[in-house]
């Protein structure tokens, strides 16, 4: 059993006066530029990637759906251009898909995988590779197997999109994690206390940067397919926490959706919260909109 975790361990880098940022900007018609100024509104790229620097990228494939089911590829195709303008030697796209798909082929049939290889990364389907058995230090996930290739990684992007979930309640960066996990112990993440195992996982999964997707998002049902709505923003964080609640904020001002409560009382969040995975509550970050 080895003590690991995927990405090295670091302070937000995304910090002003103390406090965490967080960035919701109106998507533009070209993408790239969408997320460029996310990203240059709480700091820049220049804060995590260095010249040289090798950086897994985890998108959210997890089915072949449209998006917001699963990742655009043109937009992670900007994420990945961008890394590399700003000196990544190496970028990795890397994920697993469920249970009963092989996540080669989604990548294949979605078009992530020609994307991914126009843009230069390298592909790493995780479920063609070894398994890790791993301590989370969690109370209620406590071991997990996590793939061999990605917990080389030092440094670690999220492309995460914006979407209610049936059981999990909404999947954006917290829940994006559970796409680390061996396929079939995802099933048994299920049974029960779902939220808080979800929130006990990133105990051992340290992004250093968070892009969300919002351009479109489910209110309702999900993961793969809901009922969609245009809105229209692109955010971006080093905050887990802040940024989800932000994320929930958003599909919350649609009538007709399944996220009524108040974005703190929802398990994932309030879990994470006091395992100091991110801000403890709405004073401990900053919102930039644009």
């Amino acid at each position: 059993m080895a003590e690991a975790g995927i990405g090295k361990v670091t302070a937000n880098s995304f910090v002003e006066g103390g406090k965490a940022l967080v960035s919701s900007v109106k998507a533009a018609s070209n993408v790239k530029e969408s997320v460029l100024r996310s990203v240059d509104l709480i700091g820049g790229f220049s804060k995590i990637v260095e010249k040289g620097d090798e950086i897994l990228l985890k998108p959210n494939f997890n089915t072949g759906d449209a998006s917001p089911g699963s990742s655009d590829p043109d937009f992670v195709k900007a994420v990945i251009e961008l890394l590399y303008e700003y000196g990544a030697s190496r970028v990795i796209l890397g994920d697993s898909s469920m249970f009963s798909l092989c996540t080669r082929k989604v990548l294949e049939e979605t078009g992530m995988l020609q994307k991914a290889e126009e843009a230069s990364a390298e592909v790493v389907p995780f479920d063609e590779g070894k398994w890790v058995r791993a301590h989370t230090g969690g109370k209620y996930l406590r071991t997990v197997s996590l793939p061999e290739t990605a917990l080389k990684a030092r440094k670690l992007v999220y492309v995460c999109c914006m979407k209610t979930h049936r059981w999990a309640k909404f999947t954006m960066s917290l829940k994006l994690a559970v796409g680390f996990m061996k396929p079939n112990e995802r099933m048994r993440l299920h049974a029960r206390k779902l939220e808080e195992k979800i929130a006990d996982l990133n105990l051992v999964t340290h992004p250093n940067l968070i892009i969300i997707d919002g351009r479109k998002c489910f209110i309702s049902d999900g993961a793969a397919c809901g009922e969609i709505r245009n809105s229209n923003v692109v955010m971006a964080s080093g905050d887990r926490v802040a940024l989800d609640v932000e994320a929930v904020k958003v599909i919350k001002g649609y009538e007709g959706t399944s996220l009524t409560e108040n974005a703190w009382s929802y398990k994932q969040i309030r879990r994470a919260a006091e395992l100091g995975v991110g801000a403890k509550s709405e004073q401990e970050y900053r919102m930039i909109r644009e």
